[in-house]
């Protein structure tokens, strides 16, 4: 009996102690592993007093913006809006047989796996994302409504203006997040502290034992050059989870599993020098994907065909080891 009161001690401790703990310690108790990827680091809060400071400083961003804009999360939806047909349009013109998207919400690169090779050129945008929104420790964060059902609450809190272009990304990434999971074969969230994105990663992955990763760049100058491949490391086979930052009014991440990955570390060098490690995750099965997504008709090929992509530096991505 004296045992069970005390496990049952121990426990609420921990519980309490993990309720109070900053988010970095709370990463390091439960992924004791991996270190923290710098891109987290950076916007993780220097005291518990930064949520008064984002609610009562009007000089701050609203919304923070990284340079791809609305991060296109479903490939393997069908090309249905007259943007997307456009950019398809310019895709397809291009006299490069290595195909790229340049701007907008689909703004990322596809490739195959057999064009990962040493002495591959490609042409890619910006692998530095610069969302600089700052994560808020997880009680702060849950303490703020988020749903389209509370989208009014949402602005009134940050003071946003309904008819604003901060207002319309609020609403983007909110519905992009409350959108139904692909059949059986991805399991996702919305993250919106780093102590949650922790915890569905555990979950997801069946294991504390991860490795998390992102692409690392080297004094890029430019937003879109050619860069030439240097390397290839595989880094797993199998499940691994993403994280995506998203545009909102503070750190909220688009996690998902989407099926059996293999994970490559792709080093490569730009045309002005700039030395990059781009992660590029290539997903194994793609049956489930709307036959007419967008990397099937740019790549010419049929669902089935492993595709690839690369990641800008605020993607994380969390692989067991």
């Amino acid at each position: 009996m004296k045992l069970l009161v005390f496990t049952i001690l121990v426990f609420a401790f921990v519980a309490s102690t993990h309720a109070g703990i900053s988010p970095e310690v709370y990463w390091k108790v439960k992924l004791p592993n991996t270190p923290i990827p710098k891109v987290i680091t950076n916007f993780l809060p220097q005291s518990d007093n930064i949520f008064p400071e984002m609610k009562q400083d009007n000089t701050k961003e609203k919304v923070y913006y990284g340079l791809s804009g609305y991060i296109a999360i479903s490939w393997h939806h069908a090309i249905n809006s007259a943007y997307e047909r456009l950019m398809l349009k310019k895709v397809q013109e291009k006299e490069n047989p290595i195909k790229q998207v340049t701007d907008g919400p689909l703004n990322q690169y596809f490739i195959l796996e057999k064009d990962l090779e040493k002495g591959t050129i490609i042409n890619y945008p910006s692998l530095l994302n610069k969302n600089e929104a700052p994560f808020l420790p997880r009680r702060f964060a849950e303490s703020i409504p988020f749903s389209m059902e509370k989208f009014s609450e949402i602005l009134n809190h940050f003071s946003i203006d309904s008819k604003s272009k901060d207002a319309q990304t609020i609403e983007k990434s909110i519905k992009l997040c409350e959108e139904p999971e692909v059949k059986h074969k991805e399991k996702k969230t919305c993250a919106t502290s780093l102590e949650s994105m922790v915890d569905f990663g555990i979950s997801v992955l069946g294991t504390n034992n991860i490795l998390a990763i992102t692409s690392e760049v080297q004094g890029e100058t430019q937003e879109s050059q050619q860069y030439t491949i240097e390397q290839v490391q595989q880094i797993a086979d199998g499940d691994n989870m993403v994280c995506h930052k998203l545009n909102y009014a503070y750190a909220l991440h688009y996690c998902h599993v989407g099926g059996s990955t293999k994970t490559f570390m792709v080093s490569m060098v730009g045309t002005d020098g700039t030395k990059v490690k781009a992660l590029s995750v290539c997903h194994k099965d793609t049956s489930f994907w709307n036959p007419k997504a967008f990397p099937f008709v740019s790549l010419n090929v049929k669902p089935g065909t492993p595709i690839c992509h690369f990641l800008q530096d605020d993607q994380i991505v969390f692989v067991p080891i």
